[in-house]
């Protein structure tokens, strides 16, 4: 089994960059796992990925540092002994130190036929710069500590910019490989990746990475595992790296009581919802970074509107329900300098303004340990052995 861990900021791309790796894989024969850690009790995008007909567990404890060793060796192992995956895709939440994951994988003694890949980061290269602004530290350590760096949406960016990005990306992490990427575009770009990551797809027609000739390296070429820089902790540092990030961050779930709301409802619904809330979080931080993500799920389809900064209009994807799927509505949002409590307030204020202006009922669906992850705090630690959502 061989494992890549994908992991980035928020809104990097992670989860549509890891179900291309998932399709890529699957055409070529391969049997493909998935593992989603997203923050927060509900987990998400795991919903996204399982509609692509792959395996998916979800490990939806936000507290990464102390607790994800736990579960996650137990979805591992779990995953290698009963369903055999050729490859396991992992995808970290966006404010865990990825390196970490990919180390406690490595630490797991799954025998000698399981080889971990080197570390890709993504960085969304049209949020580059305010993300330097805005999460720093945090982001340095995410870069600092990648094997391959992914330069994600430069569809997104001026071309004249993209070289200087790279430049500026490439001086943080000398050590490390940078690439380009399209985000949905499965181009030879994506290709080149693949093959760097499993150079057994090398002796396939190799994809040229689009480098100035000077820069030009065999897409082949494997990333040598332990030459990276590590990031040397802080002085006393024990905080996770939730706290780490400065992201305050909150996830909920309603059952919604009524059966009959049609796409165009709830279209209406998730766009005066994100508007509402959006406007809350401007007012707490104007200039944030991070994720806002809706689901709304009428029972046949699901409308998904996203926000990853204060300056984006909100992204829409409609998909279909599952087969069994109750109407419901699933919020997570996770903002940079902002207050769990603060974010707690303004999410559940606008959910009850607007479902009660459209005369909708809803219940909370209370999670077994709902709880907001500004404090990642050690004492969750043997609460989070099982997996939300197994499939």
């Amino acid at each position: 089994m061989q494992v890549i861990v994908v992991g980035g900021f928020l809104g990097s791309g992670k989860t549509t960059t890891i179900i291309n790796m998932g399709k890529y894989l699957a055409d070529k024969g391969k049997k493909v796992a998935i593992i989603v850690n997203e923050i927060g009790e509900i987990g998400i995008d795991g919903d996204v990925i399982d509609r692509f007909g792959f395996d998916s567990k979800e490990i939806t404890n936000g507290c990464i540092c102390c607790t994800l060793k736990v579960s996650m060796k137990t979805t591992v192992t779990l995953l290698a002994k009963e369903y055999k995956p050729d490859i396991l895709l992992v995808e970290p939440t966006g404010i865990a130190f990825p390196h970490v994951i990919k180390e406690d994988i490595e630490l797991m003694n799954l025998g000698e036929s399981v080889t971990v890949a080197p570390l890709v980061t993504l960085i969304d290269g049209s949020r580059f710069k305010h993300m330097m602004k805005e999460v720093k530290n945090f982001s340095m350590r995410q870069i600092i500590d990648a094997e391959i760096l992914g330069i994600n949406k430069v569809d997104l960016i001026e071309p004249i910019r993209v070289p200087i990005l790279e430049a500026s990306v490439q001086q943080l992490n000398p050590k490390a490989k940078v690439v380009q990427l399209s985000g949905k575009a499965m181009d030879e770009r994506f290709e080149g990746l693949m093959q760097m990551l499993l150079p057994e797809f090398a002796g396939e027609k190799p994809a040229e990475m689009e480098k100035p000739p000077e820069e030009e390296k065999a897409p082949t070429e494997k990333v040598p595992a332990k030459e990276v820089t590590k990031a040397s902790a802080a002085p006393g540092e024990i905080e996770s790296s939730i706290e780490a990030s400065g992201v305050g961050s909150y996830a909920v779930e309603f059952a919604v009581e009524k059966q009959d709301i049609n796409r165009e409802v709830s279209r209406e619904i998730t766009t005066e919802l994100m508007k509402r809330i959006k406007t809350k979080v401007l007012n707490l931080n104007p200039e944030f970074i991070g994720h806002i993500k809706l689901f709304l799920d009428n029972g046949t389809e699901t409308v998904k509107q996203s926000v990853t900064i204060y300056s984006e209009e909100p992204q829409e994807d409609i998909v279909n329900s599952k087969p069994d799927a109750k109407p419901s509505l699933k919020v997570l949002s996770a903002v940079s300098n902002v207050k769990t409590e603060k974010l707690f307030d303004a999410v559940n204020s606008s959910v009850q303004e607007i479902f009660e202006k459209k005369e909708i009922s809803i219940r909370k669906i209370e999670h077994a340990h709902e709880h907001g992850h500004n404090h990642g705090e050690h004492e969750h630690e043997e609460h989070h052995e099982h997996e939300h959502h197994e499939h």
